[in-house]
């Protein structure tokens, strides 16, 4: 829908399919925390009022390391920007509202949809919708349908390569509507990794490490309460608001690239083409820089017959996912458990903790990732 929203801007039509209703979509919750340059691309398209209401200003990460003192990772000191706590939900909402204003094309509850010619100069798109075939001929076709969607599938396995990395552990997470605490926080533990972030002045998002095969329907609210306190410092867990939930999940931790992200005229964006661990905060983001990337791609072709950008699109969208893929890969490793490690290892991730604790040089290398790296021109 960004996508679209964003084509519609620069006078290009397009037609979004939906395989799930609006509802379903909207109660879905996903990421929040958004990067300076996806903060700075919805203030560009106009996306900007409700964020910047409800919003919560990000200005660094709090890390507590079990048995030594509580770090902070200044992210705006050592970069000058400022990222934003805000849901994807949210953002959802007011794309929503966007494409209805602007007339734009939104078809949901599609169902049996098929992709042909890709290759060739006039791609087509059939689909079912409520009893009845219908069939899109286009341009390009964009791939933003996700993991488990059919875009990705449609190259042949011949001509795609893919590259994986299973974690030994997930996430438990819970929305609890109750005020967070001050910063992001991560926490280091034996017990297990633990996560707090902010979705809004009263909505909180808290997740704990715990075995992939871990069933939500398990865990009581009170029971997670307690096992997240008991990974934090005490004056930490003494702040912890805590409350109902709103929604409990379960999230597997993987690491995923699919090369390349264009075949013929299908173009993959997002989760259709790279799957990141939460860790690092980047599956949202790297959405909206492939979709950043895409757009102007489109934008050239059609206004000045100009194909450099979509050449180079796969390349360049590639860098920034090998990027974020290898920053969230390091602080899952640094922070949570593995079942395989042993002490030598141990020792190796308290060194490099101690070596971020230590130099600025290092901070601010982690500080320029973890805000996100400009856009390339």
């Amino acid at each position: 829908m960004l996508l679209s929203h964003m084509l519609d801007m620069s006078g290009v039509d397009s037609v979004v399919l939906e395989r799930q209703s609006r509802a379903h979509v909207l109660g879905r919750i996903r990421a929040g925390v958004l990067e300076h340059g996806t903060v700075q691309l919805l203030r560009m398209v106009g996306l900007d009022a409700r964020m910047e209401r409800e919003g919560q200003r990000h200005d660094g990460t709090l890390v507590v390391w079990e048995g030594r003192p509580d770090f902070f990772i200044d992210t705006r000191g050592l970069t000058g920007k400022r990222m934003m706590a805000f849901g994807q939900t949210a953002i959802t909402e007011e794309l929503y509202a966007a494409r209805e204003r602007a007339g734009g094309q939104i078809l949901d509850e599609v169902e049996d949809t098929v992709i042909d010619d890709v290759l060739g100069t006039r791609p087509r798109v059939r689909y079912t919708r409520r009893g009845r075939v219908h069939e899109l001929a286009c341009d390009f076709v964009a791939g933003c349908d996700g993991f488990h969607g059919i875009c990705r599938q449609s190259i042949p396995a011949r001509d795609r390569r893919e590259f994986r990395r299973e974690y030994p552990f997930g996430w438990l997470g819970i929305l609890s509507p109750t005020p967070p605490l001050e910063n992001i926080l991560y926490a280091r533990h034996t017990r297990g990794f633990a996560l707090a972030s902010q979705r809004g002045s009263n909505l909180s998002r808290y997740y704990i490490q715990c075995g992939p095969d871990t069933r939500p329907e398990d865990w009581s609210d009170e029971r997670f309460w307690d096992e997240l306190r008991a990974r934090l410092p005490r004056e930490l867990a003494d702040r912890v608001a805590t409350g109902p939930s709103l929604e409990k999940s379960m999230a597997p931790l993987r690491s995923f690239v699919s090369e390349p992200m264009r075949y013929g005229n299908l173009l993959l964006a997002g989760d259709a083409s790279h799957i990141v661990p939460p860790t690092g905060a980047k599956g949202l983001n790297l959405a909206v820089s492939d979709v950043f990337y895409l757009h102007r791609a489109l934008v050239e072709k059609y206004t000045r017959n100009n194909d450099v950008y979509l050449e180079g699109y796969s390349a360049t969208a590639l860098r920034r996912v090998w990027t974020a893929e290898r920053v969230s890969w390091w602080l899952t490793m640094l922070l949570h458990e593995f079942p395989e490690r042993d002490g030598f290892d141990d020792k190796l991730r308290e060194n490099e903790f101690d070596h971020l604790c230590r130099s600025e040089a290092a901070q601010t290398a982690l500080a320029e990732q973890y805000v996100g790296l400009p856009y390339e021109t």
